[in-house]
């Protein structure tokens, strides 16, 4: 692999702690308007995609369409369980300071909205680590997850060749769109399936605390 020049994390379950709650609420949404759900069931069929390919099953499945503005008022409830809930995930913090201190470039690619990673970042104190120009969503490119289009628009905007980046994911998508994209993939099993992640092409960790010595920033 050629010397180290971008780190490109994900937002969801890499640096904040979300998914859990994020699919909680999904849950409860769905269940409330005639789509029982499980937390393990949201998990299984919908963490990982656009909110609107998460409308779009849910109403295949449902049979009917969910009310309209049914997206902006889960995203309102949503984030107001962030405001109560999230927390950085555990080493977070610590691993973007080595890699900082290694004088390497860092950013985060979510599928999620620059809105959503806006207030992810801000609520658990990583804001001042990623600015503006450092965040990048699926929203900005022709195709999300897990095709390679919002990591290799993250690459080329920091200023970076592909097979000099490294990604740290948590979803089989994530870790598909990074190897499709030319890029070494970490995967962050720790919440997560390690097999899926392992046979998605991934290098599996199972702590962010492994990381400094994986990329050689001890």
């Amino acid at each position: 692999m050629p010397k180290l020049q971008l780190v490109i994390f994900d937002c969801d379950g890499v640096l904040v702690d979300s998914e859990v709650i994020s699919n909680r609420v999904l849950a409860e949404q769905l269940s409330a308007h005639g789509l029982p759900t499980t937390l393990p069931e949201a998990r299984r069929g919908y963490q990982g995609l656009l909110l609107s390919q998460v409308l779009s099953s849910a109403e295949t499945r449902l049979g009917k369409p969910l009310p309209e503005g049914w997206i902006d008022h889960y995203v309102e409830v949503r984030g107001e369980a962030f405001r109560h809930e999230l927390r950085p995930v555990a080493n977070a913090p610590k691993l973007i300071e080595r890699i900082e201190s290694a004088g390497i470039a860092f950013c985060v690619a979510s599928q999620g909205a620059l809105t959503k990673t806006a207030l992810s970042l801000e609520l658990t104190g990583l804001s001042e680590r990623f600015p503006a120009e450092a965040r990048f969503s699926a929203t900005q490119v022709k195709r999300g997850k897990p095709f390679p289009d919002l990591f290799l628009h993250a690459a080329r905007s920091m200023g970076a060749s592909p097979s000099a980046c490294v990604v740290v994911e948590d979803t089989p998508s994530g870790v598909t769109a990074a190897v499709e994209a030319g890029m070494r993939v970490f995967a962050f099993a720790a919440d997560g399936d390690p097999q899926a992640l392992a046979e998605a092409g991934g290098e599996v960790v199972m702590s962010l605390a492994e990381l400094p010595a994986l990329l050689d920033i001890e």
